[in-house]
């Protein structure tokens, strides 16, 4: 295979093409990380197992196609993606990933720390036969140490790693993040893993011209997220107190009742907050002894939310938009609203995907825009199994050996 930098050099093409990652990994972190790679050109191959595939392919909620549809969970992290359906805790299914690992780059996998070792799967157990490989574990707690054979969910390592105590009302208690942020966070973490990882390996002049393991651990992303509130502490000695929708250390910041809804702004500064009182029609507030000074402001926040929340709730939240256009301000949107503004599909980040089981999809695409390599976010999330056969066939395998296979049920 050519070099990663040089096929990086092929403009007009994403940055990735030509990188082959095979995907042990389910559920959102590992899955949403070679999305990533996926939408960057990497072909990637996602092994599932044959008795029904990625966990949130049986998730609740909506389903793409109707009650026996694809799951809107699984289509939101698998786009791109070839599905092989292999078990490989059979010898026949360890030969089967062995030959895949031969025109590999990369391997991902979030199984607990262990689990891969017994099938041989392993880092170590590789190494030796395959020295390019760049293989990232993500696990909860880490490879190693005395938490590492524990499971882990986002909601409980947000509540571990004090991220939970900083995020609630001020009286209330502390809430965990709606969206699973330690999960999300960790996938984009891997993707920059890898990529530096690539690098490292294939730099002209540079390159050690092997592979690595990187060890991804949720919790360690999780501290890595805590950013100023974590520092709060560590140089403060104090805990970081909840603010709700508001901010503990500056004002006006937070969020306000308008005529039909309410809008978020974020003052940080004083040449900001002149601005937001010219625009409300208030420039005297600038100067008012109470508001002069960030200081004052905190400590008179309950007057002024009040005070300019009189002058909001005379204008509707898209008016107010308008008038605060050049401030950091915005409404507060539901989903219907938010999908449907029209800079959503002015950016491209709505596509519509054609699945080749359940019909047309919609959903959110790639965020990345790459001037000479662009990024490719337009193939569907597979089936479980759609390319079980045709990869199988390219790496060597003849129709007999594939239905032989089929029959011992080491693939679907």
């Amino acid at each position: 295979m050519q070099p990663y930098l040089a096929r990086m050099s092929q403009i007009g093409r994403p940055p990735l093409t030509g990188v082959r990652v095979i995907d042990f990994t389910r559920v959102i972190a590992g899955p949403f990380c070679t999305q990533i790679l996926s939408d960057m050109g990497a072909e990637v191959i996602k092994i599932e197992n044959p008795d029904g595939g990625d966990d949130t392919r049986k998730g609740a909620g909506p389903r793409a196609g109707g009650p026996t549809g694809e799951s809107h969970f699984f289509m939101t992290y698998n786009r791109g993606k070839k599905s092989v359906t292999v078990d490989f805790t059979k010898p026949d299914g360890q030969k089967i990933v062995h030959k895949l690992l031969e025109t590999a780059d990369v391997v991902i996998q979030n199984f607990r720390p262990g689990v891969l070792n017994r099938y041989g799967l392993n880092y170590d157990a590789l190494y030796e036969k395959f020295p390019k490989l760049i293989y990232l574990s993500i696990s909860a707690y880490g490879q190693t140490g005395p938490l590492s054979d524990r499971p882990g969910y986002d909601p409980v390592l947000q509540g571990e790693s004090g991220m939970m105590s900083v995020n609630g009302e001020a009286n209330g208690e502390g809430l965990r993040h709606a969206i699973a942020i330690v999960d999300t966070m960790t996938g984009i973490h891997a993707v920059a893993a890898i990529n530096a990882a690539l690098y490292a390996r294939d730099a002209t002049g540079h390159g050690t011209g092997k592979g690595q393991h990187i060890d991804l651990a949720l919790y360690d992303t999780a501290l890595a997220c805590l950013g100023n509130m974590g520092s709060y502490y560590l140089v403060g000695g104090d805990q970081p107190k909840r603010a709700g929708n508001s901010h503990f250390a500056s004002a006006p910041n937070g969020s306000f009742e308008t005529a039909n809804g309410k809008i978020y702004m974020a003052v940080a500064n004083q040449k900001l907050f002149v601005d937001t009182c010219k625009a409300m029609g208030h420039p005297e507030w600038a100067t008012d002894p109470r508001f002069a000074t960030i200081a004052e402001r905190v400590a008179n926040k309950p007057l002024l939310n009040r005070m300019m929340e009189e002058v909001l709730k005379t204008d509707t939240k898209e008016n107010w938009a308008q008038k605060f256009r050049h401030l950091p301000a915005g409404p507060i949107r539901t989903m219907k609203e938010a999908l449907d503004e029209p800079e959503v599909k002015r950016r491209g980040m709505l596509k519509t995907y054609k699945h080749n089981r359940v019909g047309e999809v919609p959903l959110i695409g790639s965020n990345y825009r790459f001037s000479g390599t662009p990024v490719d976010d337009t193939r569907p999330p597979p089936s479980l199994g759609e390319h079980t056969e045709a990869v199988l066939k390219e790496i060597g395998f003849g129709d007999a050996e594939v239905e032989a296979l089929r029959e011992k049920k080491v693939i679907g």
